[in-house]
C-alpha cells in the first residue's frame, strides 16, 4: 500500500534516482509538493493536538500506506510530546522496522488497508493516507478503502491529488497527462521520459504503471468520505489536491 511522492523520496535516498527541481519533486524544499506538504504537516499537527488534549492519553494512529520519513517530517519531538504511537500498514515490510530509536513512537504491520479484520472498530484515535487511495487501483478496492478508514478510527486524514488539476504528481514532466485515454498514455510512456523511472519498456508493464494511479474529483470523493469535512488544496486559485477530515465531532 506504498506508492506516490514518498516512494520517489525513498527511491532518491537509494540512489536510483536523482532529485529534480521540478513543481512536484518532494526532495526540492523550494517545489509546490513541499510547501502544500509543509502546509498539511500543521493541520495535521492541530488534529493530533486537539485528540491529545481529548483523550488526556497515547494518541494511537494507524497510517496506511505510511513511511517513517513522513512523520519524520510532521516532528518525532511534537509525536512523542503528545504520546503518539503509530502503526504504519504497508503490503510490504518497510523500514522503519531496522531503525533504531523510534521503537516508542512506531509499530509495522503487513496488511491490505481495503481489508481489515484484524482491526476492531475505532480502535485507533486517528486512521490516516497520503496520496494512497489513488494507488488501490480499482473502483471497488477504493470503497473498500474509505469504508476501513471510517471504520477504524474515531477521526482521520486523508489526502489525495485531484484529478482535475492539470499536472497529476506522478507525472510532472508532461501537463495533462491524466487526462488522455489509457491506450495513448500507454504509448507516451513508451516512447518518453515521462514516468520518473524514465521510458516504459514494453505495452505490458506500461499499462501497469498507466493503472497503478487512478485520480478522483470531487463527486467521488466526497461518495467515499459522507461523513467528513471536504477541504480543498489549492493552486493559483484551482483545486490540487482533496483533503477529508473527520475530526473529534465527527
Amino acid at each position: 500500500m506504498t506508492g506516490g511522492p514518498d516512494a520517489e523520496v525513498r527511491a532518491c535516498e537509494r540512489g536510483e534516482t536523482k532529485p529534480r527541481a521540478y513543481l512536484a519533486d518532494p526532495l526540492n524544499p523550494n517545489s509546490l509538493s513541499t510547501w502544500f506538504r509543509r502546509r498539511r504537516d500543521v493541520a495535521l499537527r492541530s488534529l493530533i493536538g486537539s485528540i491529545a488534549a481529548a483523550t488526556g492519553g497515547p494518541v494511537n494512529i494507524l497510517d496506511m500506506g505510511g513511511t517513517f520519513e513522513y512523520w519524520d517530517r510532521v516532528g518525532l519531538d511534537f509525536l512523542r510530546e503528545k504520546r503518539a504511537r503509530i502503526v504504519l500498514l504497508n503490503l510490504l515490510a518497510t523500514d522503519p522496522c531496522g531503525l533504531a530509536g523510534v521503537e516508542d513512537l512506531f509499530e509495522c504491520a503487513l496488511g491490505d488497508a481495503c481489508r481489515l479484520p484484524q482491526v476492531r472498530d475505532r480502535q485507533f484515535d486517528l486512521a490516516h493516507s497520503n496520496s494512497v487511495i489513488e494507488h488501490v487501483e480499482t473502483w471497488s478496492r477504493m470503497k473498500a478503502f474509505a469504508a476501513e478508514t471510517r471504520r477504524v478510527a474515531r477521526c482521520y486524514y486523508l489526502q489525495t491529488p485531484y484529478f482535475w488539476f492539470p499536472i497529476d504528481p506522478h507525472y510532472h514532466r508532461m501537463p495533462m497527462f491524466h487526462w488522455f485515454p489509457r491506450p495513448i498514455r500507454a504509448r507516451l510512456l513508451n516512447a518518453l521520459p515521462i514516468a520518473y523511472t524514465g521510458r516504459i519498456a514494453g505495452v505490458d508493464r506500461a499499462f501497469d504503471v498507466v493503472d497503478h494511479a487512478r485520480l478522483l474529483d470531487g463527486r467521488q470523493f466526497r461518495f467515499l468520505f459522507p461523513d467528513a469535512e471536504i477541504r480543498f488544496e489549492r493552486f493559483a486559485g484551482v483545486t490540487k489536491s482533496l483533503i477529508a477530515v473527520r475530526g473529534l465531532r465527527g
